[in-house]
């Protein structure tokens, strides 16, 4: 089933097209547009404008990958189908979820050429915070587990493709940073703090300074298992 799912997002121009245009328009602000994210301009060797702007272009390349999970085995009617082979529920979600977190996977591992670039502009050379900068990388993968566990749940919901990317794209922004909006209607220090422990913003920032703590990584792994039970149960209920 894994493999599977690989080879569709590949077959398809899905894959090609969502980790093109996450790659082009990354690079296209970090060397090219000017802007607070352009390196060059900062006259600094670091990379806070990849990973400053990856969490909200997740916000596009996550719903997108995701949104055809469920929504298009229904649409096309294949889906009762694959209920009928020797594989439990639990399972197909599972490997569902896991080929589309590879293809976010696979979409950051080409950033790797920023840090390089860095590494060899710096003065002196190599003088490049390497720790914030695997810390980010890390939280990015991390953001990406929950991002597409949201939307894999979003697209058990319905039939239509673009409904489970609208859907995926407001769960994902709410879990990012809706909390961070909330805790802003309060001045007390404390309950803003408590509020904003809440959401996906404050722990990312976190592991961005370059310290992983391993807080940070249960947080984004309770949410990714949190919607991933919650779409078993949902399409449980559902074959019901």
């Amino acid at each position: 089933m894994y493999k599977k799912e690989l080879r569709y997002y590949f077959s398809t121009p899905v894959a090609y097209i969502v980790i093109g245009l996450f790659l082009l328009l990354i690079s296209l602000f970090l060397w090219v547009l000017p802007g607070e994210w352009n390196i060059i301009e900062s006259g600094y060797a670091q990379a806070d404008g990849l990973f400053g702007l990856a969490p909200w272009l997740f916000l596009l390349l996550c719903p997108a990958l995701t949104m055809r999970l469920f929504a298009e085995e229904r649409q096309t009617g294949t889906w009762n189908l694959l209920l009928t082979k020797p594989i439990s529920l639990a399972r197909i979600v599972w490997m569902k979820y896991l080929a589309a977190w590879t293809i976010v996977l696979i979409a950051l591992l080409p950033c790797l050429v920023h840090y390089v670039a860095l590494l060899m502009m710096a003065e002196p050379q190599g003088n490049v915070d390497s720790g914030a900068f695997f810390g980010s990388f890390i939280g990015l993968a991390f953001i990406a587990l929950s991002y597409i566990a949201i939307g894999t749940f979003c697209s058990s919901l319905t039939k239509s493709q673009i409904v489970s990317f609208i859907l995926s794209l407001l769960g994902c922004a709410l879990f990012f940073y809706g909390f961070d909006l909330l805790a802003a209607l309060f001045s007390d220090g404390a309950v803003v703090n408590a509020i904003r422990s809440f959401g996906g913003y404050a722990h990312y920032t976190s592991m961005a300074r370059g310290v992983i703590d391993l807080r940070d990584l249960v947080y984004f792994a309770s949410i990714a298992l949190l919607f991933i039970f919650t779409t078993i149960f949902s399409l449980s209920r559902q074959h019901d």
